[in-house]
């Protein structure tokens, strides 16, 4: 009985950890996008296109949030902002792809790495919150938090699966 409950609880474990590494990597794919979009759009351009995107609703709401909270950005955009968000952008997104596909072929090195580099980019997030008070860091942290420890039981899970079989996976 108590191993069926640890079967039970490593399977549903898996599919949450499988689903959070998919979500990762189509963020990683979302800030390599980004990044690219920030490398070849210049500040002038991206004010213009914000300007462009908020116009009708700030026309009608002139004290809407997202919008408001757009042109702030824009108003902010420079060129120092442009080269931090392409670096930035780029590096979390192509290594956030690394080690999800090194997650996804099971590659036990990638686990401890992983739940060290998304508690990097955890702590990052959580600087970030108290500098600029962004409540969707928040999220985003929570959702770290839940992968990182996802990760680790599924790297316990992988050990043991290897120390028990004497299947070998790839170091």
């Amino acid at each position: 009985m108590f191993s069926r409950l640890f079967r039970r609880f490593y399977a549903k474990t898996h599919f949450w950890f499988q689903a959070g590494i998919f979500i990762k990597f189509l963020n990683g794919l979302l800030e390599i996008i980004g990044g690219l979009f920030l490398l070849f759009v210049q500040p002038e351009t991206m004010r213009r296109i914000i300007r462009m995107m908020t116009f009708h609703e700030l026309s009608e709401d002139p004290n809407d949030l997202v919008a408001n909270y757009l042109m702030r950005v824009a108003g902010n955009f420079s060129i120092h902002a442009k080269i931090f968000g392409t670096i930035f952008l780029l590096s979390h997104g192509l290594i956030k792809i690394f080690l999800v596909v090194s997650l996804w072929k099971r590659r036990l090195w990638a686990y401890p790495v992983a739940i060290i580099v998304f508690g990097l980019f955890a702590i990052y997030q959580i600087y970030q919150y108290a500098v600029g008070h962004a409540i969707e860091l928040v999220v985003l942290t929570v959702a770290d938090i839940f992968i990182i420890i996802l990760t680790w039981v599924e790297y316990k899970r992988l050990k043991l699966q290897v120390k028990t079989s004497g299947s070998t996976l790839e170091m």
